[in-house]
């Protein structure tokens, strides 16, 4: 058969050939039903060229031809072509890996391996086994009960207009998880997603990208049913990880509180210490509701049924850290005592940072009663929001460098000392103000100078206790060797407070407040008496003897061997400790990593290699000694669960915002379907 282009020509050049030589024109429509099936009667004898000449004069004709000719010719042999016969699908054919996906009525093989959508032509099984052997070789040779659940999973996928899988559904939804995730983190509303960062996303794209971008993202899912269930597959799947990274190791430890939110729930939250990848990481073990009491009993409750859910041994529980309530710490039922009945080596930790602030809690009579005057100085001034803008207009037309005072709560660590400083910067516009507003009797008491050289003195001391020791027991990375040594630092500082006060004439240098009021005139009576020296002397040392009593020493044995392996005296280690001790101590190449590391990443990297004196140093590295993260979750807690989401159960919510450890979103999304928004 001549080639369709050949054809056309032989058969135009006869028509021309004779409409020219007869003069027939009739010719062409009477001969124009039978056009179509003509091959041809003649060769390439034909003056072909002659007549294109001629035809080339008359544009009539050329128009003629080829609307009564070719036109008619080329729909013929199209509509042959889609006569043809068609290949059905065969069930048969699953075995190579292929599905039948119809496409205008005709059936065409797609694979359910690489989705690709072959020809109709193509379902037969030499062509279907070649594309199985050449693009996925390594599963040439699997049942055909492996290609039928490839197909089930293929019928439950989002397949666009083609018939290929959509891949951008699975990154709509990989967007949708990871949105969910910055909602969670940021502790937001479920709503925001649909409410703000939607529109916010569509509007950007709309200005910036073009209306295709806007359309791809507009099918985000980010509803707040939608966003609440991302945000709990998430928190589930972070919870295994840290499940999972606990039963692999030998020992870990937890701290734990209660505190009640805005909807009157009591609330336990559990953070867990654990090893990973030679570093001591925090994570969020567990948070729950306490639905009647908090007792003792309640809490262990609570916590032996996460331990026997996920099957984790009390055995290697090494530390549990509380606060100091006699739930928690009581001798007898506290719940640090029912651990013990559990796994009797557990060590139970009273918190140092609640030990601290009950510390200097007892204040001479004396400081009492100006620390008093003081509050309710604070109080007046900031009664009603008329005193307050009163105040704030004084200290503007004064020039002050602040315009109003600090509440402080007992419940805020640092917030007293914060008051008292802001209060002694102030206080002789407060006295001004006092005046005005007719408080003789509380301005006349404010302003006697023994009362200001006593504030001066609380605010010294309180910021003291602020920068020097608080402040450096708050973070997460906290241990009992490292507090253990804040707290020496400050005992050591008391000591030498206490040695320059002593003196003759008094060394108030430690105090900056104390002497820049010294300093001034109207105070000397207040310094020339013993009365000053001799209440802040007994005050600070009765801190110290405080000190002593909430924080007993450590064992010097293991303190040494976990911070100096290798100058102790090894006479000091217990028998069994001995040899491994000397061992370490004559290690060159540990002692240049001690000397390079951090020591609790140190004693984690040689657990292995020196496991019994390495244990030892590793338990009072890897115990909590306070609270702190949990105190951090309690705030979270009250930015999550507010009086508008007084109803929401917060724990996945709490994990996402406060895990380090990420999701496995991309494992998450493998066996999901996406549902794209409308």
């Amino acid at each position: 058969m001549l080639p369709m282009e050949t054809m056309c020509r032989i058969l135009t050049s006869c028509m021309i050939h004779k409409v020219l030589s007869l003069k027939e024109p009739q010719y062409l429509s009477e001969r124009q039903g039978r056009v179509a099936q003509l091959r041809t009667r003649h060769d390439r004898e034909l003056h072909f060229h002659r007549l294109t000449r001629e035809l080339g004069r008359n544009r009539t004709i050329s128009t003629y031809l080829l609307s009564l000719l070719l036109i008619p010719i080329l729909g013929a042999e199209s509509e042959k072509m889609n006569t043809a016969k068609k290949r059905k699908y065969i069930d048969d054919y699953i075995q190579y890996g292929f599905v039948s996906l119809l496409k205008d009525n005709v059936d065409h093989p797609q694979c359910v391996i690489c989705y690709e959508v072959l020809s109709n032509d193509a379902m037969r099984p030499n062509r279907l086994l070649r594309h199985l052997s050449t693009k996925h070789a390594s599963l040439k040779d699997k049942p055909k009960e492996f290609f039928a659940a490839k197909s089930k999973n293929l019928k439950r996928m989002k397949l666009d207009s083609t018939g290929s899988a959509a891949q951008s559904s699975l990154k709509v939804l990989e967007a949708s998880y990871e949105l969910s995730l910055i909602i969670a983190k940021e502790k937001k509303s479920h709503t925001i997603g649909e409410t703000l960062v939607k529109p916010c996303i569509l509007k950007a794209a709309d200005v910036v990208l073009g209306t295709d971008s806007r359309q791809k993202l507009s099918q985000i899912p980010l509803s707040d049913n939608t966003v609440k269930r991302r945000i709990d597959d998430m928190a589930k799947d972070i919870k295994n990880q840290v499940v999972d990274a606990i039963k692999k190791l030998p020992f870990f430890a937890i701290q734990l509180d209660e505190s009640t939110d805005i909807a009157q729930c009591s609330h336990l939250l559990v953070y867990v210490r654990y090893i990973e990848n030679e570093r001591m990481k925090d994570e969020l073990m567990f948070s729950t509701e306490l639905l009647t009491t908090t007792k003792a009993v309640d809490v262990m409750e609570a916590v032996s049924d996460f331990f026997k859910k996920h099957e984790l041994s009390w055995q290697k529980l090494i530390g549990v850290c509380t606060d100091g309530a006699p739930s928690m710490l009581g001798s007898r039922s506290g719940f640090v005592q029912l651990v013990k009945e559990k796994n009797a080596d557990v060590v139970g930790i009273h918190c140092f940072i609640h030990r601290q602030a009950l510390a200097p809690k007892t204040l001479p009579n004396e400081l009492n009663a100006v620390l008093k005057l003081c509050i309710k100085v604070v109080n007046y001034v900031k009664n009603g929001a008329l005193n307050t803008r009163l105040f704030k207009m004084l200290c503007e037309d004064l020039g002050s460098d602040h315009k109003t005072l600090l509440f402080h709560t007992e419940v805020r660590w640092i917030s007293k000392g914060n008051m008292l400083g802001r209060l002694f910067e102030l206080r002789e516009e407060v006295i001004t103000f006092l005046a005005q507003q007719k408080q003789n009797e509380l301005s006349a008491e404010f302003k006697k100078p023994w009362n200001q050289v006593i504030l001066a003195y609380l605010s010294d001391f309180f910021d003291t206790l602020t920068f020097n020791l608080n402040l450096r027991l708050q973070g997460a990375d906290s241990n009992i060797v490292t507090h253990r040594d804040a707290i020496k630092m400050y005992v050591e500082k008391l000591q030498l407070w206490i040695r320059k006060v002593s003196m003759n004439p008094s060394n108030y240098s430690s105090f900056s407040k104390v002497v820049s009021v010294s300093e001034e005139v109207c105070f000397e009576d207040v310094f020339e008496g013993p009365l000053l020296k001799n209440l802040i002397i007994d005050h600070l040392k009765n801190l110290k003897e405080e000190f002593s009593r909430y924080f007993p020493n450590l064992s010097e044995e293991l303190y040494k061997l976990s911070t100096d392996p290798f100058n102790m005296d090894i006479q000091l280690l217990h028998e069994e400790l001995q040899e491994e001790g000397i061992e370490i101590k004559n290690d060159s190449a540990a002692r240049y990593d001690f000397d390079k590391m951090d020591k609790p990443s140190f004693w984690l990297k040689y657990l292995k290699v020196y496991p019994s004196v390495s244990g030892k140093a590793v338990r009072m590295y890897l115990p909590f000694s306070t609270i702190y993260m949990c105190e951090k979750a309690f705030s979270t807690l009250v930015a999550i669960k507010t009086k508008y989401r007084n109803k929401l159960d917060v724990e996945s919510d709490l994990r996402c915002a406060l895990s380090e450890t990420q999701p496995r979103i991309c494992q998450l999304i493998q066996n999901m379907q996406a549902h794209p928004s409308h």
